[in-house]
């Protein structure tokens, strides 16, 4: 199965996360890419800690306010090409790609090669993709597919990311 979890709103990669923790409650095997962050975000210092999840971040740093470098291409390609041998090697049963979504809208990978990838996805392993701007073919490859909507977010009232919360 293939899930996607995309919009505007707060909660894309918390809910994929809420996903890899029934799982390993469930005594599956989760593996999470993650795209266009690096960093020691607050949730990996617990996910490290569980033997059955393993993480690994594939981008360089925040880069929002300005064009990604050839640097991040490649960092986003060879996340791709990792992520290609761990579903080849079938030994997790959830696999994360977070942020992929942004890699895509970002052109540091190609959508074709997505695509691709989620066609030799075995019928025993789940997949989730997360962040923005969910292209349309994904989508349409996706069984399921949750947009996250911002109604509201204490950001506009100034309320900078806070630790626990946002990261």
């Amino acid at each position: 199965m293939i899930q996607v979890y995309t919009g505007k709103g707060k909660g894309k990669t918390t809910a994929s996360l809420g996903l890899a923790l029934r799982a390993i409650g469930a005594g599956k095997k989760v593996y999470i890419a993650q795209f266009c962050k690096k960093g020691q975000y607050s949730e990996l210092k617990i996910l490290r800690k569980i033997r059955r999840i393993k993480i690994e971040q594939f981008g360089r740093g925040c880069f929002i306010k300005k064009r990604p470098s050839k640097k991040d291409i490649e960092s986003a390609q060879k996340g791709l090409e990792r992520v290609k041998d761990i579903i080849n090697k079938r030994k997790y049963n959830v696999i994360i790609l977070d942020e992929v979504n942004i890699a895509l809208y970002l052109k540091l990978l190609k959508l074709e090669s997505i695509v691709e990838l989620l066609r030799f996805i075995s019928e025993d392993t789940e997949v989730i993709l997360t962040g923005r701007y969910a292209p349309r073919k994904i989508i349409e490859i996706a069984d399921l597919v949750s947009e996250i909507k911002e109604i509201k977010h204490y950001y506009k009232k100034g309320v900078r990311a806070r630790k626990g919360f946002e990261f």
